[in-house]
């Protein structure tokens, strides 16, 4: 009742004019009750009897027909525009709120969140909360016309009045019992659609997995089985709906029943007339569906719950990122310069989001204006951590991450957004044409600039070849691009909005090293001035040795600390830890080289392959 509450609080006009509709059609049925028994013993029984019909009564019987039948259309329409009104509107809102509260919450609370129950609590979650709106006004109506209709039944007669007295409180104690039954079912079965839906997205989003590992049939039982029982929890709310819906239809008709039966008693005492007689009974005929909506009502109520407390769980959720109202100075483009000052961070873990094992400790270096900075460290050693730090992806523990001397905390959103670029190392391609997919329809981006982009990121060249070169569409995630196409569609999306700052997660791992190195020479190139309005400072997350070579410096991290910064040459000598990583490769190469089984001259050069070398250019 508090979520049926808020609903006429957040519409209180709409609500209004529903209700006013309900109204007029409840009062209007009431009377419509009393003018048919009014025609039935005025006009029809003097007719059966006396063999006459008086015209001008049955006209105005017809007459007054007609105009009840006009007022009943008005309320109607009255009472469902306003209630769809209601309903949609309640359900677009809450679609916005939960959508904009996912936009709020740290990625660390989306990652303990499973993208299928995002998706049903912004869907069907809350088209569930406000399922109950659409017969609420019918409802509220009916409460006053019962009402009314009791009023006059005790001015009829008393003891028909007992007998609707008996018959409405017994319909409103099988709604409660059924309401009560009702409600864990619809909860259990609000939850396993949103597994349903979880299990579903996590099979489509990993369908080359799927189907490279021949995993079809596995995650076809995996979905089968809570498909299942999603199944047979709806059969369970359809088989309690079986067992209750009779019974509330039948109830009234039981009290017309009992109203003709003890009616005919007292009509044969001289109690009441034959048109009273034929007014109550047709009264209870008449409300036996507008009675109905209140069944509706809460027959519904326990879906409503269910769905409102799972999308209560996301408005209420704690964590949100406060942004500050600072504003960068742009400076005419000029790179900006990236400070990390003793950072730590845990990440939550838990609903309330407790701290875990610190996964950063103490870190601190500086990325100077339009310089490279390449960040190297074994796996798990929190590289991709300090780079959604950079670009505010979460917020540090402990110490500060500052972008020209101000804290990123006390950055405004739009000046944070439009200063620093990240790269991420899974590519992320929507499913629409080359140009939506580097510009995201900004309008300050124009085909000049997507072209630029796609020069400095090395992409220019494939995109030029597409079918419809920035007019064709790449399908959904990509599908139609390589690895290292996504990827440098993905740097240049970064690239277009000309970011002071760029954060590049392992984002070429998938290019060839001569590319990758045409990528970030020709980023280094617009650092230094030769595409002016372009420059930017770069914070590269790197394995290659060829990657971390064209850096001005490197920071090498361990376990969460900086162990190391300086040159790539200098590290290379004074750090063992660090040149085993670097040269990792190379050493796997040498051996694989030495491990390749002996063979003569006189077999090699007998060989069709050696043969043809030396006749290949």
């Amino acid at each position: 009742m508090r979520i049926l509450g808020y609903a006429i609080r957040e519409q209180p006009r709409i609500f209004t004019v529903a209700v006013a509709g309900s109204l007029l059609f409840g009062l209007v049925t009431i009377a419509s009750a009393y003018v048919v028994g009014a025609i039935i013993g005025d006009v029809a029984v003097p007719a059966v009897e006396g063999g006459r019909i008086d015209v001008t009564l049955l006209a105005l019987g017809a007459a007054t027909l007609f105009g009840i039948s006009v007022l009943k259309v008005v309320g109607i329409f009255g009472r469902r525009l306003g209630a769809g009104f209601m309903q949609y509107r309640l359900q677009a809102s809450y679609r916005r709120r939960v959508t904009r509260r996912y936009l709020d919450l740290p990625l660390s609370w989306h990652q303990r969140h499973a993208t299928g129950t995002l998706l049903s609590n912004a869907n069907s979650d809350v088209e569930a909360a406000w399922f109950p709106i659409a017969p609420l006004p019918f409802a509220v109506g009916t409460v006053l016309m019962l009402v009314t209709a009791m009023g006059s039944l005790f001015v009829t007669d008393w003891v028909l009045a007992l007998v609707g007295l008996a018959i409405f409180p017994a319909l409103f104690a099988l709604n409660v019992v059924y309401s009560r039954r009702m409600a864990p079912k619809q909860a259990r079965a609000q939850q396993l659609r949103a597994e349903v839906s979880a299990i579903a997205h996590e099979s489509f989003d990993g369908a080359l997995v799927v189907k490279t590992m021949g995993r079809e049939a596995p995650e076809t039982e995996r979905f089968a089985g809570r498909a299942g029982e999603l199944r047979d929890a709806l059969i369970g709310v359809g088989r309690l709906r079986g067992v209750f819906d009779p019974l509330l239809e039948t109830l009234p008709s039981l009290g017309t029943l009992a109203i003709l039966l003890v009616g005919a008693v007292r009509l044969s005492q001289g109690a009441i007339t034959v048109a009273e007689l034929v007014s109550v009974a047709f009264l209870f005929t008449v409300l036996a569906f507008p009675v109905r909506a209140i069944g509706w009502v809460l027959a519904e109520l326990p879906r409503s719950v269910a769905g409102w407390d799972r999308v209560v769980r996301v408005l209420d959720a704690t964590g949100e990122m406060a942004y500050g109202r600072t504003e960068l100075d742009r400076r005419g483009g000029a790179p900006a310069t990236l400070t990390f000052d003793r950072v730590g961070y845990a990440y939550p873990t838990g609903d309330d989001d407790r701290p875990g094992q610190p996964v950063l400790r103490d870190v601190s270096f500086t990325v100077p204006a339009g310089r490279t900075v390449a960040l190297v460290g074994p796996t798990g050693s929190g590289k991709s951590t300090i780079a959604s730090l950079a670009v505010r992806l979460v917020d540090p523990s402990s110490g500060t991450v500052d972008i020209d001397g101000v804290d990123v905390r006390d950055l405004a959103g739009d000046s944070l957004a439009g200063t620093v670029a990240l790269v991420a190392q899974v590519p992320f391609v929507f499913d629409d044409t080359v140009r939506a997919n580097i510009s995201l329809d900004r309008a300050d981006i124009g085909d000049e600039d997507v072209w630029a982009a796609l020069r400095l990121a090395e992409a220019d060249g494939f995109v030029a070849r597409l079918p419809e070169a920035l007019d064709t569409r790449v399908g959904e995630r990509g599908t139609s691009l390589s690895g290292g196409q996504r990827q440098r569609l993905t740097l240049a999306r970064a690239l277009a909005g000309r970011p002071r700052l760029l954060v590049l997660d392992d984002a070429t791992s998938a290019v060839d090293p001569r590319v990758e190195a045409a990528i970030l020479a020709a980023l280094r190139g617009a650092d230094r001035g030769e595409d002016p309005g372009a420059g930017t400072s770069i914070l590269v997350v790197a394995y290659r040795r060829a990657t971390i070579a064209l850096a001005d410096e490197v920071v090498y991290v361990e376990q969460g600390r900086v162990v190391a910064r300086g040159s790539h040459q200098a590290l290379l000598a004074d750090v063992p830890g660090y040149a085993s990583l670097v040269t990792a490769y190379e050493r796997a190469e040498a051996e694989r080289e030495r491990e390749k089984p002996y063979e003569s001259d006189d077999a090699a050069s007998a060989s069709p392959t050696a043969q043809r070398s030396e006749v290949t250019p």
